[in-house]
Formats: C-alpha cells, structure tokens, sequence
C-alpha cells in the first residue's frame, strides 16, 4: 500500500497543539509521530509533504446539510455540494431528508445511498424522516448506516411537520435511534405574522424575520421536544440552536454522559441582527439570525461544551429564489465550504482556540454519532485529514464558489487562513483549489 509522510505539520488533535508528522498507509493512519520528521521515517513513505508553518487538523464532520437531491437538482446535487465541502475541509456530512421526493421511506433512503456512492466526493450519511404516519418505516432503518431520524417541529415543506401528539410519543418511546430535532412552534410563527402583516403589510423587510420565527417560537418548541425525550430517554440532538434561552435546556456535563445534545451552525456564531440591513436576504435562515446577545451566549456555550457539535444547515437556494420581501425570499443558503474558514477567522479574533474548533467539530461529531474510526488523528483511524496554511488568506469569489447555486453570504469576504488540502480515506481529493471529481467517498458506520 501506498504510504504518504505529511512531516512537520502542527497538529491540532485531542487537546494537543504541536509540532508531528502522519503516516498514511492506504486509506488509514499508520502512525502518529509527536516530533519532528527524521530522515528514517522519511525512508519509509513513498511521498512526504513537506508541511511545516501549517496546521494538520481531522476532517470535519457535518452533521447537518441539505444537498437537494433528489427533486431539487437544478440549484445543488451530492456531486457539486460534496466537492464543495472537501473544498471546505469537511470529509463526512449527514443529510436530511427535505429532498423530492422526501427520505421518509426505506426505498427512499436506500435511493440516496445509492446516488451518494456514485456520485459524492465526500463520506456520507442520510437521516430518516419522520412524518405523523410513517412508523413503520421507521422501524425499518439500519442503525449501522442512518446516523438518526429528522424531526420537523416547526413548519415544514410537504407532510414532514410532525405535530400529532400521539405521533410524536411513539417516536421518542419506540423508535431506537438518535432523534434530530428542528424546533421551532408553528402557532407561534402563525400568529407572529399575522400580527405583523396586519400592522405592516405583506411586503416585510428581511428585519421582520426574527420577529416572526422569534426566539420564544424556538424556546416553545425545544422545550417540549426536552420533555418528549426525558419522559421517553430518548437520544435527542437539537439543532441549529439560535437563542441564549434555549441553552437552559443543556448542561455542561461532558458528552459522553449527555443524552439530550445541542448543535450551533456558524451562520449564528458569525451574524445577528445588526447584519440584516447589509446582508438581507443572504442570512435569511430558519431559525432565523437573533439579536448580538444571543450570538454571543451561543459562542459561549461553544467554549463551555453547553453546545456540542459546530455544523452549517447548509440549503442552497438559487439566487433568485433569496429575492423578495421577508415572507417570499427563500431561508438557507450554501455553507459548506467555508464553515471551517468561519470558525479559523473566529479563532482568529480570539473567539475560539482551535483546539475548541477541532473539538466540536471534529472530534463532538464522531463521538455524538458512534462514527466508527473518524473524527480524530489516531493510528489505525481512516485518514481524513485538512490541511490549514494560516498564513495565507482567502477572498470568496464567484469564481472560487463550488456550490452549484454559485453565490454565497461570504462574497468578497477574505478570511485569514485558507484550506490548503483535504484527504478523504488517505487520498487527496483538494489541492489548492482543485477537486478531484472523479474520487468517491464511503458510507459512514455507526457503532450504535
């Protein structure tokens, strides 16, 4: 098998910040050398990249993208998306099940496996919807291969808001797997907006978001999803966390013992309400940007371990469909390849250490999920490593944008590091801007 020596590197794994080198044997690490490269290890590799002055990082791990195939391919598929997530450093993802038609049974989810190991660059997974009638599909998932069941609290598209009581019950006290919860109170949202649009009119401006989809529409709806999974110990992942509120349904308890976890995505960490009137409909997303206290409660829980995993939501939309008044323009947006870069500008502006980046989303991915030997630079772990240069900066433009909806929230942005390689199971897949399309990722395992 081929070996590949990445020597010199400042490896940022488990705590450790400091100079090693990598052994890659195939598609695992071989070994891990906390020093600096002699000439003997060299002898034993067949390449050696030279990485000094450069951060070795695992491969981030996304546990939240909408890659909107299959239905939704004119604006994103698993192909472009997947290319720009290795662009981005990110090596696995797990994708929900909003798609056309929706992963709400077997045959569906059995689809997407199919269409990922032809098509996707990067390793995946894909959640089971869940919907008030399809239990019994339910019971069908392979906890081997499906990282958990999406739970739609909130509006959705199609049938996929649950809300039946009895439905939801059955869920959390039957169903064995983890359960991914987007939380957000329909009632509540359904009577924000008329009361604005009868003030105000149809035609809201973006600010009117976060009024509508408000803070105390999330708190509503994770606080029952709380007790729904208390009452039932169930495994509960809330996502996309977006208000200082919320967080009092966490503890800071390490994660090994949490049954009830949080994810933050970085469009809440690097945004809040004061951006609308640049941004607009760029950073339209559900739950919606809230206020600067927020933003900076939720980059506390970072620190603290309140908040477990770091991830995108990343939903590309056309641009065209980002147009309109705030109850028209489409919510999401493309993520995926620069989320990484967010969290390195924060470590940056000293938010955040990068070993606290590595931790949450890396290592908290991997450990949350049971993924099998990923998320962590240990000897016989599959090799999905990024490599940083933190030295040389990165202005998001149209050309260098692989997402096949061709915009982002950070155009013209420069961030100050730039990802200068990504391997996925010991190959290299990005190089400085190029992608090799023709590799494939693998399936994710579960140890569940």
């Amino acid at each position: 098998m081929r070996k590949i020596l990445i020597k010199n590197a400042t490896l940022i794994n488990e705590g450790y910040a400091g100079i090693a080198s990598v052994l890659i044997e195939g598609d695992k690490i071989a070994a891990v050398y906390p020093e600096e490269c002699t000439i003997e290890m060299e002898r034993n590799a067949d390449e050696v990249v030279d990485a000094f002055g450069k951060w070795l990082l695992p491969g981030v791990i996304d546990d939240q993208v909408h890659f909107r195939e299959p239905g939704l391919t004119y604006k994103a598929d698993m192909h472009s998306e997947s290319m720009a997530a290795v662009a981005g450093g990110v090596t696995s993802y797990m994708e929900m099940p909003n798609t056309n038609p929706q992963t709400t049974t077997k045959e569906a989810l059995d689809w997407k496996f199919n269409r990922a190991a032809e098509t996707s660059v990067a390793n995946y997974s894909f959640y089971m919807g869940a919907t008030n009638d399809n239990i019994e599909e339910l019971y069908k998932i392979d906890h081997r291969r499906v990282c958990g069941v999406k739970l739609f609290m909130g509006s959705s598209t199609g049938n996929m808001l649950v809300d039946q009581p009895v439905a939801l019950e059955r869920i959390f006290s039957e169903i064995p797997a983890l359960i991914a919860v987007h939380c957000e109170k329909e009632e509540i949202i359904r009577a924000n907006r008329e009361y604005y649009v009868s003030r105000f009119g149809e035609e809201l401006p973006v600010l009117f978001h976060p009024l509508i989809r408000s803070a105390e529409a999330c708190y509503a709806s994770s606080s029952q999803a709380v007790d729904l999974a208390v009452r039932n110990n169930a495994r509960l992942h809330l996502l996309h966390l977006s208000t200082a509120r919320e967080l009092s349904l966490l503890d800071d308890s390490p994660l090994s013992e949490k049954k009830i976890t949080g994810e933050v995505c970085v469009h809440h960490l690097f945004f809040d309400d004061n951006d609308y009137a640049e941004y607009g409909n760029r950073i339209k997303w559900n739950p919606a940007i809230k206020t600067c206290a927020d933003r900076l409660a939720l980059t506390e829980a970072v620190r603290t371990g309140r908040i477990d995993v770091v991830a995108t939501d990343h939903a590309p939309h056309l641009w065209s469909e980002k147009q309109g008044s705030c109850l028209k323009a489409a919510s999401g947006g493309p993520l995926v390849q620069h989320s990484l870069l967010v969290m390195l500008d924060k470590v940056k502006k000293g938010d955040f250490t990068p070993e606290q980046v590595v931790r949450r989303m890396c290592h908290a991915p991997a450990d949350l999920f049971h993924i099998e030997k990923r998320g962590y630079v240990r000897p016989g772990y599959f090799a999905d490593l990024v490599l940083v240069d933190p030295n040389r900066s990165y202005t998001v433009t149209a050309e260098n944008i692989l997402s096949k909806c061709g915009w982002s929230p950070f155009m013209g942005y420069t961030f100050p590091m730039s990802i200068d390689r990504t391997y996925v199971n010991g190959t290299l897949v990005y190089d400085k801007g190029i992608v090799d399309v023709n590799y494939r990722g693998r399936e994710l395992v579960f140890d569940n």
